[in-house]
């Protein structure tokens, strides 16, 4: 115990995963972190176990054909390879998952408004990546144009050892259940037909990844203004902070908030589903429309739904004095 004090290395360790004090009543929604970081560990082993063995060539003449020959000549190649996609699937739909409860708790409130900026900033990061190279250059994918009530105290709080270390492992067994099933069983219902067809230069595939930013994209008939219009839908989360005017943190206690947030996920379920449909009618309007809404959510929903709260919040407690 005095070594994991005292070592420069162990005393980072013992800080943030032993020592590091927890409030006692977080969920398990406050689980996507360690899976998060499963992920990319999972992410970076089974990428560099590729990359250093010279399995997998990055080359435009060779990558094809070096993703054939993990599939089909090295040991377990599959294994790898097919956990190092659906990994990075996952990876997406645990963000979103983990933004979602950011957007539900009013994690971008004052005092985590910088964590917020600096998460958004990994986001847009993260999606830019993603966007201009996606996947792997070898198919024919490649080639296309913190405290629930908000109430800052210290008491009742307990070590991150071993009471959150093991609710984390208890989502981190069941995450590498899921995942197995997904490896094993269906390893390319997450992917595209389009990476089975070596990369052709002349004919790029009718669809793309990232797909509710996608159909905001295409959403807009000139490509400039669609280019500006997905990377402002990233952009605008950094508006959260101010664009929310609660008197209280979070939406558990804000009824009509509570009702808008579940039309935000209905409509970015939508906007998932038209960014794999191709570019034709209805799916253009009803992009339209679902981007409209999008970009309402964070302008003009979010700032009057929490005006008429705190309206309401202030017509309670006048009424409650008159009566006292």
């Amino acid at each position: 115990m005095r070594l994991l004090k005292s070592h420069p290395f162990l005393k980072l360790v013992n800080a943030y995963i032993i020592d590091h004090s927890q409030p006692s009543n977080i969920s398990y929604l406050w689980n996507f972190g360690s899976l998060l970081g499963l992920c990319l560990v999972i992410q970076i082993v089974t990428g560099v176990t590729l990359a250093i063995n010279g399995h997998y060539n990055p080359s435009i003449a060779e990558a094809f054909n070096s993703v054939e020959h993990i599939m089909r000549d090295v040991n377990n190649g599959w294994l790898i390879r097919y956990l190092h996609s659906n990994t990075a699937s996952a990876f997406f739909f645990l963000v979103y998952l983990h933004i979602g409860r950011g957007f539900y708790y009013g994690s971008y409130r004052a005092p985590r408004t910088l964590a917020w900026v600096i998460g958004a900033i990994m986001l847009i990061l993260m999606m830019g990546i993603g966007f201009l190279g996606y996947v792997l250059p070898y198919g024919q994918m490649s080639l296309w144009g913190s405290n629930p009530l908000g109430v800052a105290g210290y008491y009742d709080r307990i070590p991150f050892a071993p009471y959150y270390l093991f609710k984390d492992l208890i989502t981190i067994f069941i995450f590498i259940f899921v995942l197995s099933i997904f490896v094993f069983f269906m390893p390319n219902v997450l992917g595209d037909s389009e990476n089975y067809i070596m990369a052709n230069p002349m004919q790029t595939p009718a669809a793309i990844a990232l797909l509710p930013f996608y159909a905001i994209l295409r959403s807009i008939p000139n490509k400039l203004l669609g280019v500006i219009a997905m990377f402002s839908s990233l952009i605008i989360i950094l508006l959260l902070p101010k664009a929310d005017l609660g008197l209280t943190k979070g939406l558990q206690f804000r009824p009509i908030s509570k009702i808008m947030f579940y039309t935000f996920v209905i409509n970015f379920l939508i906007l998932m589903q038209l960014g794999a449909k191709h570019v034709e009618s209805p799916y253009i309007e009803l992009g339209q429309v679902s981007t409209i809404l999008y970009f309402s959510y964070f302008l003009v929903i979010v700032p009057v739904s929490s005006i008429i709260e705190n309206t309401l919040i202030e017509v309670e407690r006048r009424s409650s004095r008159e009566k006292k």
